[in-house]
């Protein structure tokens, strides 16, 4: 059975926002794509989780997709973040999305009002009915306070604009549900269970890491999809430590943006409700950079 979505299969990164003086950045974001071009990141997708979106106005979330979408000029696709708990306000984002040319959107199941099963449905029903791009459904439990079951998943994969899933719940089981019910492309939604959900028929990844290792998380995915076992499997060692800090040390982005400020490539800024690491986080994170090799020792 053909898989739906092959397009965004591989490594698509969940972009940061960058921000200076409380506002958006948007000549740093601009060479953040630049340099994701450079090193062959298949897909971008700004204004998610890790892109702040909860904190961006409507203006600048649609400026941010807008300047993302100029800059990468056809070079790499772009899966822009368009969901929200509002089903209207979905509609509208996912419009401007398709409107200035972005590849696909990424459609988070509606937080904090949780829906019923049904309610899930209809919301992403109505979306891929209002707006012919590809979507894909983004279950993160975690964030949301709800699940999207397979048995939903697998109603909405016969709707065509719906092509695939980022799957954050954490559970194989269900990741195999979905595998199992229906052809949408499978995406982790955590970079750490990469490797395992490979295994069980996803195609890639949409990763937090890849903002700071793209080509290393593309390489474990290479040495998988040519059958190399083994190396996939090196690789998994060889980012799992640095996977787990950059979403264990606090919430996600801080542990991403503080690495990225370390590495010379942001000023680590943020808008409250998130703030900064102190400095025992922060010299935690300064360790696992030493330690995979990203940062000199002292």
């Amino acid at each position: 059975m053909a898989t739906k979505g092959e397009q965004f299969a591989g490594l698509t990164v969940a972009l940061v926002t960058p921000f200076r003086d409380g506002e958006v950045d948007y000549a740093a974001l601009r060479k953040l794509v630049d340099w994701h071009i450079e090193q062959g990141t298949d897909c971008l997708a700004p204004v998610g989780t890790t892109g702040e979106s909860p904190t961006l106005d409507h203006d600048e979330h649609e400026r941010v997709i807008a300047a993302v979408v100029e800059q990468a000029a056809g070079r790499i696709r772009i899966m822009a973040g368009t969901g929200s708990n509002c089903t209207k306000e979905a509609i509208r984002l996912t419009r401007f999305a398709k409107r200035v040319g972005a590849d696909g959107t990424l459609q988070v199941g509606p937080y904090y009002n949780k829906p019923t099963q049904e309610g899930y449905y209809r919301h992403f029903a109505t979306i891929a009915e209002a707006v012919d791009i590809p979507q894909i459904l983004y279950n993160i439990p975690g964030r949301t306070g709800s699940n999207i079951l397979p048995e939903t998943v697998a109603r909405l994969a016969e709707i065509p604009q719906i092509v695939g899933i980022k799957e954050a719940s954490g559970s194989m089981d269900q990741a195999s549900q979905i595998l199992s019910l229906c052809n949408l492309t499978l995406l982790s939604g955590d970079d750490s269970l990469t490797l395992p959900l490979l295994s069980l028929g996803g195609r890639g990844v949409v990763s937090v890491v890849g903002n700071i290792v793209p080509r290393d998380m593309k390489a474990l995915l290479a040495a998988f999809e040519r059958g190399d076992i083994a190396e996939a499997q090196a690789w998994h060692r060889k980012l799992f430590p640095l996977c787990r800090d950059m979403l264990g040390v606090a919430t996600n982005p801080i542990p991403i943006k503080t690495a990225m400020k370390l590495l010379g490539r942001g000023t680590a800024e943020f808008r409250l409700p998130l703030c900064p690491l102190d400095a025992t986080g922060e010299a935690r994170v300064r360790r696992t950079l030493q330690e995979y090799g990203l940062l000199p020792r002292e």
